[in-house]
């Protein structure tokens, strides 16, 4: 109890606490991990809808005559491509190529940036990016200002739009709108991280109660249900999405991460891009793949793996999918064992268990008809 008095809380923690949420630790924060199930609350997701309090993200502005020079210095995707009111996944990145974080870029104005960063990164992130600036922009740390609320699921659409004027039907994926939701002022971006159509809300903290009363009021009649952060992490890795600290790290470059499509070696120059041509003009020694156990067990993260009986590398995320009703995970291989089809062993109980490289991602949502 003395412990989790020392842990941040979200303006949620009350409304958490009176749904019966089970509460956990989690990068500093009293979060919940879940309501009425992991299971049941994936499966509202894929189905219907999930509600998530993700206050715990942090939020880092980048403004100034000098925020795209910035942002194009301090990250490897091309936020040059970006008009006002257009996001990206991108990545902050070191010398080496690995990534410092994995983030959001969100272009509000030629001359102001927001980015979204990890929670567990939040103030590494503020001091790489306050140690990197170049001239011509300043950066704002602006966690405190920001509540985020998650809407995601098939049905996030149809919640939303009794609560906003905003025209959702327009707005293509990872793009943003400032508007009101159940009359707060928020930002509205068409983003997310369970591989569902949905909506991330952010707005002022003191209006992070009355919009998320606000959503399950108007979501409940369409299937809505409160989300913790164990559906978060089953729904993303269905979806085959990074999770920084599992599957990367400072020591996993972003090509053997599968990120090449973040990596815009032909925008200029960003810090790590020297290291990463390299790497690619020499190739890839290992590469971070999906599998699918073939016998029973469930591979959990760092467990060993085996190729041809010798340890290759350790898993990176393991679960049972609930949705596609299989155990599978994320695990560096060396390159000559990460081709589609091949067979290896995870290590579980101190026994190998066979599983095999799959096609990725394992989950992709529907395509409206």
């Amino acid at each position: 109890m003395e412990a989790s008095l020392n842990l941040k809380k979200t303006p949620l923690h009350e409304i958490h606490k009176q749904c019966g949420a089970r509460l956990v630790e989690f990068a500093g924060w009293d979060m919940p991990v879940q309501y009425a199930g992991v299971i049941e609350e994936h499966l509202a997701v894929r189905r219907h809808a999930g509600l998530f309090d993700v206050s715990h993200m942090g939020e880092i502005i980048i403004r100034g005559p000098g925020a795209l020079a910035a942002v194009q210095r301090l990250t490897s995707n091309d936020a040059s491509r970006l008009k006002d009111g257009l996001a990206q996944y991108s990545a902050l990145t070191t010398g080496k190529g690995t990534p410092v974080d994995d983030i959001l870029v969100h272009r509000i104005s030629a001359d102001q940036f927001l980015l979204c960063v990890n929670a567990a990164n939040d103030d590494k992130d503020f001091a790489w990016i306050r140690e990197h600036l170049p001239r011509g922009a300043e950066a704002d740390h602006a966690s405190d200002r920001y509540a985020q609320l998650a809407l995601q699921g098939p049905a996030a659409q149809a919640i939303l739009a009794t609560l906003t004027s905003a025209a959702l039907s327009g707005m293509p994926a990872f793009s943003f709108t400032h508007d009101g939701v159940a009359g707060r002022s928020a930002l509205i971006a068409r983003t997310g991280y369970t591989g569902e159509d949905g909506f991330e809300i952010y707005c002022a903290p003191a209006d992070a109660p009355a919009i998320w009363e606000s959503l399950m009021d108007r979501g409940r009649p369409h299937g809505l249900v409160p989300v913790g952060l164990g559906a978060r992490d089953t729904l993303r890795l269905e979806a085959c999405l990074s999770l920084y600290g599992n599957d990367i790290d400072d020591t996993t470059t972003l090509l053997e991460a599968g990120l090449d499509f973040i990596v815009k070696l032909d925008k200029g120059d960003f810090i790590g891009r020297d290291a990463l041509v390299k790497q690619k003009q020499e190739g890839l020694t290992r590469r971070l793949v999906g599998f699918h156990m073939v016998d029973r067990g469930v591979a959990r993260h760092g467990y060993p793996v085996l190729c041809g009986g010798t340890e290759a590398g350790r898993v990176t995320s393991g679960t049972y999918a609930p949705f596609l009703r299989k155990n599978l995970g994320l695990a560096y291989l060396p390159i000559e064992h990460a081709a589609e089809g091949r067979e290896f062993d995870v290590v579980i109980r101190a026994k190998p268990v066979r599983a095999i490289v799959a096609r990725t991602p394992f989950y992709k949502r529907p395509r409206p008809i």
